[in-house]
């Protein structure tokens, strides 16, 4: 369990460095699977805060990938935008969950 924690947190801090990854399509995005029932363990201190699972999206095999929630600290000013399609004017685009300066 810690170790998909830990490789769930460098996944999401690689993408949250690497900043909002943005998939387009031409075509309406399926919708994503129904999301899994997630039991959060203890709160490991004081000032982590709980980033719940989510689903990233997959271009390649055009199919959800369910990402697992963790405990982590926040980036100071910054707040959690879970992945989620936006509408352009280039088509449908996947944003990726990031941290996101506060406004």
């Amino acid at each position: 369990m810690l170790r998909h924690a830990v490789v769930a947190f460098a996944l999401v801090a690689l993408v949250a460095c690497a900043g909002p990854a943005r998939t387009a399509l031409n075509q309406p995005p399926p919708p994503p699977p129904p999301v899994p029932a997630e039991t959060v363990p203890p709160q490991p201190s004081a000032g982590y805060v709980w980033v719940p699972g989510s689903y990233t999206w997959n271009a390649s095999t055009r199919s959800y990938v369910w990402v697992p929630g963790h405990w982590t600290v926040p980036p100071r000013g910054y707040v959690w935008v879970p992945g989620h399609w936006e509408t352009t004017s280039a088509g449908n685009v996947w944003v990726d969950s990031q941290w996101r300066a506060a406004q």
